[in-house]
């Protein structure tokens, strides 16, 4: 075991997970490990790079929920913090959003820059069925259905879809299993969607609060990862059934080279990401729309083309224009058009979570984070992170596309959502970001368009990405990528250890009272509010039960109801 080679395709956070688990779980060496990676920088999607002088750049931003990350906190238990010593990162976490709590009083603002009462979901008797006849369907039986072939037209008007949809990046168009998922995994947040209060942040950005404490964790351990590396091939074998890898070539640096595995090597390989062909424009210039490269795709869709069992990438990447959005991240040495922002949204930075501009033409929502955000940034300098769900529409205010826009023109369509005034304006950089797969887990699938972690026919080599498939768990989570790579380590290295459990708070009798509660708030004079002051608990389980039963008969009749 002490001699034998583990190699990556791919140098994101899944892969950097399944070397921490390789050396601590499985007994590998650190310098037995060898990262391959395209870009200059590891941790894949999960960034956060610039200065004060070029501006600061998040691609995207991620949201934790300690109920729900159950790999990620056990993971991060084990790796030191590099901001506070004497803690683990999961610990720094932890004790960040005891004093850094999210309550967002600015969840949903209307075209008048008024702030929406979304106490309520706002659901017609026809929005519970439907969404009750979605979270009791059979996964399987679901197939490539989107999520507008289970609702009318009118639920997508909800403040329940505005709330839902920004918060996770949801479009009509996507697989209703996944948003089925994303229901059941978080019914927890459901009761209080309207404030994101189960929403945890890092301290800071996830490259800096995340990445870096995982790399200097690796690289203490002697975990090469070679940087500027673009994998061309895969080889593998295929006999019995069975399929080894045999084989990796790339190109360095112009020179074509390759590896080849031993017999007791094992190969992991990153199956698509997420932010694959983005583009960044500047103050200046707009990004422009490319979805010509797709890299890191390749490989699985060469694997997959040969050979059974490993899954199919064609359906996440046949129609980008379905899975791409727009995001920008704002940099400005400009303490009044700050304060302006936060005055608006009515938090401190750090507390509010994600504001939605629900009457946007891009669907914009913007996030003002705990100050610094990023290494680098000094005490002068304020950081935000925005994106519009609809980049191909024409703006509000600027009469053009997303796509077609500077990141002065993204930034002065934000103003006048937020009602700032044209003199505070300067002192300002606005990096604009276009990603063509950003949401194409999302895409319409069957189950087994996704290879699992370790593919039952595959004798030394797994996936590890958002595009595997991990029963009941959701995807656009780093949770999802750090427990496909345990799973990946575990299966291939036939360790016994258990890995965490996907928690099933839908099945928490208390958590389906608050739902059921949340699902009805707002209605007056309903036989549930009559019972409600007769006995709270019984009438809701009650209610529960036979919204469990009405379930089936439900999902029957969906395209009646």
């Amino acid at each position: 075991m002490s001699e034998r080679k583990a190699y990556f395709v791919g140098g994101g956070v899944g892969s950097m997970a399944a070397a921490f688990f390789l050396i601590r779980d499985a007994g590998f060496k650190g310098e037995n490990i060898k990262i391959f990676e395209d870009l200059s920088v590891a941790g894949g999607s999960c960034d956060g790079n610039g200065s004060v002088e070029k501006g600061f750049l998040c691609r995207g931003g991620r949201m934790l929920n300690a109920p729900t990350y159950e790999c990620l906190h056990a993971m991060y238990a084990d790796i030191p913090s590099i901001r506070e010593p004497g803690k683990s990162v999961a610990q720094e976490i932890t004790d960040f959003n005891k004093v850094m709590k999210t309550h967002a009083n600015s969840r949903v603002v209307d075209k008048q820059g008024c702030r929406l009462d979304v106490e309520s979901m706002g659901f017609s008797h026809r929005d519970r069925m439907q969404l009750l006849a979605l979270t009791q369907a059979d996964e399987d039986k679901m197939g490539t259905s989107l999520i507008s072939d289970w609702f009318s037209p009118e639920f997508f008007q909800t403040n329940f879809w505005w709330m839902w949809a920004t918060t996770f990046a949801f479009q009509p168009w996507h697989s209703a299993a996944e948003l089925k998922r994303y229901m059941v995994r978080f019914m927890h947040e459901f009761p209080r969607i309207q404030t994101l209060a189960g929403v945890e942040r890092t301290p800071m950005n996830q490259y800096d609060s995340l990445v870096l404490p995982l790399q200097k964790w690796l690289e203490a351990r002697n975990v090469a990862v070679d940087f500027g590396c673009t994998v061309e091939e895969v080889k593998v074998d295929e006999a019995n059934q069975k399929l080894t890898a045999k084989s990796i070539s790339y190109v360095k640096g112009g020179k074509k080279l390759s590896v080849t595995l031993n017999k007791d090597d094992l190969l992991f390989i990153q199956n698509g990401s997420m932010t694959d062909s983005y583009t960044l424009g500047s103050w200046r210039q707009p990004a422009k729309f490319d979805f010509s490269q797709q890299k890191s795709f390749k490989i699985w869709d060469d694997l997959a083309s040969k050979y059974p069992g490993l899954g199919d990438a064609k359906p996440f990447i046949k129609n980008p224009i379905e899975s791409v959005w727009q995001s920008f991240t704002v940099t400005m040495k400009n303490p009044a058009l700050f304060k302006a922002f936060t005055d608006f949204q009515m938090n401190e930075p750090g507390t509010g979570a994600l504001m939605t501009f629900k009457d946007s033409n891009w669907l914009m929502s913007i996030v003002i984070p705990y100050q610094p955000h990023f290494n680098g940034q000094d005490k002068d300098t304020q950081v935000f992170w925005g994106y519009g769900l609809f980049p191909n529409k024409v703006g509000t205010y600027v009469n053009k596309p997303m796509f077609d826009c500077t990141g002065e023109e993204i930034f002065y369509e934000l103003c006048q959502h937020v009602r700032i005034a044209p003199e505070l304006v300067h002192d300002v950089i606005n990096i604009p970001c276009i990603m063509p797969y950003i949401t194409a887990q999302f895409m319409p699938r069957v189950r087994s368009d996704r290879p699992a972690p370790k593919p039952e026919n595959a004798v030394n080599f797994g996936f590890i990405s958002q595009f595997v498939e991990i029963p009941r768990d959701v995807v656009f989570t780093v949770e999802y990528s750090v427990r496909a790579a345990q799973m990946a380590v575990y299966g291939l290295c036939d360790i016994k250890k258990k890995i965490p459990k996907v928690s099933r708070h839908d099945l928490n009798p208390g958590v389906l009272k608050r739902t059921v509660m949340k699902a009805y708030q707002g209605e007056t004079g309903t036989l549930w509010q009559k019972q409600h002051k007769k006995c709270k608990c019984c009438c809701f389980m009650k209610l529960a039960a036979v919204s469990a039963a009405v379930a089936g008969v439900a999902y029957l009749v969906k395209d009646q109801i």
